[in-house]
């Protein structure tokens, strides 16, 4: 099956291509992660369960993903934050439930900040798959080489091969600095909403301990979390969509 033509939104300057279908409230907001792009199987499968309950869904690309435009070694958490933000603006209405996936997970959580400080308190859920928040600050940094280090201060930016594209990640130094400006886990987190984690444990990109302290920093007594054991980084064997599409479901009906 083909997908719908995306619509197309500017964003300072930058061409965000978003597909949105109108439905019931809450509605679902998608976020997908680094390196990915809105068609891809859990944003399919959403979409799909979205449609046949008649429920409003929305998902864009960020800018250097997918069918937007833009360089993808441009990209910042602040300019994917910032694109995400005006696509919610321009296409929702009433309350939301934000499903992000790995670095969605982060700009999911940045959206409510943003969101909340605007005056505007329509995120009714969250639903985090393999959730990434802070990556550049908790998980690349700690671990780079001397040759890394090297090319980001001589190049500003170093490669490292991809378990899930034939090209490489690029981290630049951009991105690494602007993370630390835009860290949620720095302290208490607070979403005034409920928040249902998906992660599994023989994560290779995310360990659980980093889902756990995550738990950690959030209200507990609106936190589910969901430990799979034998998910990996995608979450998208046939058991770990259903699981996707049974969470956000449920968060749905909680949020009517």
């Amino acid at each position: 099956m083909t997908a719908t033509p995306p619509v197309f939104l500017d964003v300072d300057g930058s061409s965000i291509a978003v597909r949105h279908t109108a439905g019931t409230t809450p509605g679902i907001v998608w976020l997908g992660g680094y390196k990915s792009d809105m068609l891809g199987t859990k944003a399919e499968t959403l979409s799909d369960w979205a449609a046949g309950e008649g429920r409003a869904f929305l998902r864009h690309d960020y800018s250097g993903h997918g069918e937007s435009g833009g360089a993808f070694a441009d990209g910042t958490i602040s300019k994917w934050l910032s694109q995400s933000l005006a696509v919610f603006r321009h296409f929702t209405r009433g309350k939301q439930i934000l499903v992000g996936s790995s670095m969605g997970a982060w700009i999911a959580l940045r959206m409510v900040q943003e969101l909340r400080k605007a005056g505007d308190n329509n995120v009714a859920g969250l639903v985090l798959l393999a959730p990434a928040p802070d990556f550049t600050v908790e998980l690349v940094e700690p671990v780079l080489t001397e040759a890394q280090k090297h090319d980001l201060a001589e190049k500003g930016f170093f490669e490292e091969p991809s378990d899930y594209s034939s090209e490489p990640y690029i981290y630049t130094r951009a991105l690494i600095e602007d993370g630390r400006n835009n860290r949620v886990m720095a302290g208490p987190i607070d979403t005034h909403c409920p928040v249902h984690i998906l992660q599994g444990l023989a994560d290779p990109d995310v360990p659980a301990s980093h889902a756990l302290k995550l738990v950690g920093l959030l209200p507990a007594d609106d936190v589910t979390l969901s430990l799979i054991p034998d998910g990996d980084h995608r979450l998208s064997r046939p058991q770990d969509l259903d699981m996707l599409v049974r969470t956000v479901d449920a968060m749905a009906r909680r949020g009517n």
